[in-house]
């Protein structure tokens, strides 16, 4: 066997190694879908991103006979050990061919330099946080993922857990078809009605008129509602204002919907086109043209990811969930969606994944994380 090099990334090439490593390792494979490469970029912090102002990472690209066989980044998350009060550290990014040896390396070079930081325990994947993508596959490799959730061999959690990580928290992802709509409808729309009436609410579609403003407020329900969940650290402003810059022209704004009370925005639902297809097709390039492509038409696509539906922690429990997912039928209806991703759902989020199991959603993938002492 030859020998396996670890090197962290510096130069150039080095950046265009790790950042090219998937499609090299995913080539045939039906089911990868390759990331957006500028977005990809600014994530492991080759391009200014604001995540990276505050926090610090170290990428590494293994090396055999000089070809680049693996890649791992290792993430130092300031504001996650002030939140829980936490020496951590983090990986991500991760790739490896089918050998043991390779995964091993790049986790070990990753230990190091978060133990030369001060961390004392590592959790993983994050690419690059818990507000990103996150998790390895490990059920539900059958077909592709949806839009911004990750994608990995089956030997991945194999070779993780061989190292000695053990399971953190799993994720899971619900799938919902449209013949199930007339008898969810049927079931829980009169008591959705009997919430709007009793709390006096207004749903509503984001705000043409203002809507980036909009998309923000929609983030920063999302980063109130989920303080006190497992992991979780809230989005810097500046992480808000680039996420909502990023969503603007991917959201449609007949299926994000705000629930007001009294005025106040106290709830939100944010669903996506699942855009993955159509990314595929254009191999993860939005310049010169790609972005055309991607957007062009967006209700020729049939599928969306449901990625967040948010309460207000002071109206937690009154029903206002429901009312949003309830509200988004006849949008769903009018698109003609066929299908759509419930992700991710926190395996301890028991209140969120018995809602979507009593109105027949079904568990289709399985993510998980890893933690190591």
């Amino acid at each position: 066997m030859s020998r396996v090099e670890v090197r962290p990334v510096k130069t150039a090439k080095e950046r265009r190694d790790f950042l090219n490593l998937p499609w090299q390792l995913y080539r045939g494979d039906p089911n990868w879908v390759p990331p957006l490469r500028g977005q990809q970029a600014e994530l492991v912090g080759f391009r200014p991103h604001p995540f990276w102002r505050r926090n610090r990472i170290q990428t590494f690209v293994a090396y055999r006979q000089g070809e680049p066989c693996g890649r791992i980044a290792a993430i130092v998350n300031y504001d996650h050990n002030e939140c829980h009060g936490e020496e951590r550290g983090f990986w991500g990014f991760f790739e490896t061919i089918n050998d043991f040896d390779v995964a091993a390396r790049l986790l070990d070079a990753a230990r190091q330099w978060l133990a030369e930081q001060g961390m004392r325990a590592i959790r993983g994947p994050m690419n690059p946080s818990l507000n990103y993508s996150l998790g390895l596959l490990i059920e539900g490799f059958g077909r592709p993922p949806s839009f911004m959730m990750t994608y990995n061999p089956p030997f991945y959690p194999q070779f993780v857990e061989k190292y000695g990580f053990r399971k953190a928290q799993d994720l899971f992802a619900y799938e919902g078809w449209i013949d199930q709509l007339p008898e969810v409808t049927a079931r829980y729309g009169p008591t959705a009605h009997q919430i709007v009436e009793r709390l006096g609410l207004r749903v509503r579609p984001l705000d043409r008129r203002h809507f980036l403003r909009d998309v923000e407020a929609f983030i920063e329900i999302y980063n109130a509602s989920l303080k006190g969940t497992w992991g979780f650290v809230p989005m810097t402003k500046e992480e808000v204002h680039h996420m909502a810059k990023g969503l603007k022209h991917l959201l449609v704004p007949e299926l994000a919907l705000g629930a007001e009370c009294d005025g106040r925005l106290v709830g939100a639902v944010l669903c996506l086109p699942d855009y993955n297809a159509r990314i595929k097709e254009i191999d993860g390039r939005l310049y010169p043209f790609g972005f055309i492509k991607l957007l062009w038409r967006k209700d020729k696509i049939k599928r969306v990811r449901i990625l967040a539906a948010n309460v207000l922690p002071e109206y937690h429990r009154m029903g206002i969930g429901l009312v949003l997912l309830h509200s988004l039928v006849p949008k769903a209806l009018e698109w003609g969606i066929r299908e759509a991703e419930f992700s991710w759902v926190l395996e301890s989020n028991w209140l969120s994944r018995g809602s979507l199991e009593k109105g027949g959603a079904v568990r289709t993938k399985t993510y998980r994380i890893y933690d190591l002492e």
